[in-house]
């Protein structure tokens, strides 16, 4: 079966996975557990957790949902978009921008 060609990233995608990929490797390091440990615990092979931790753009979201979750830190993946500033700007514009609607008394 052939291998899937690797994932095409812009350059700032691959900065921000491979920061994800070294905080999910310090995370580890500092329970004292060892790829393995976490590999077993998140049941992912250790191969999948080494690509995690070196920002693999190919690493599905699973795979960081239950390393999360074997690190005790699971509650983290709800702060992805969570204050989402631009959604609320773009949003807000088009509120005030809205014309009110007619008065049920207007001729």
């Amino acid at each position: 079966m052939p291998r899937p060609s690797k994932t095409i990233l812009l350059p700032k995608q691959e900065m921000l996975l491979r920061t994800l990929g070294e905080q999910v490797k310090l995370a580890r390091l500092r329970r004292n557990l060892s790829v393995e440990q976490l590999a077993q615990r998140a049941g992912i092979a250790r191969t999948t957790l080494i690509r995690l931790e070196h920002g693999d753009g190919g690493a599905a979201i699973s795979t960081l949902a239950k390393t999360l979750f074997a690190l005790g830190l699971e509650q983290d993946i709800l702060l992805i978009a969570k204050d989402d500033l631009m959604g609320y700007r773009m949003q807000d514009a088009g509120l005030l921008l809205k014309k009110r609607a007619r008065s049920k008394n207007a001729k």
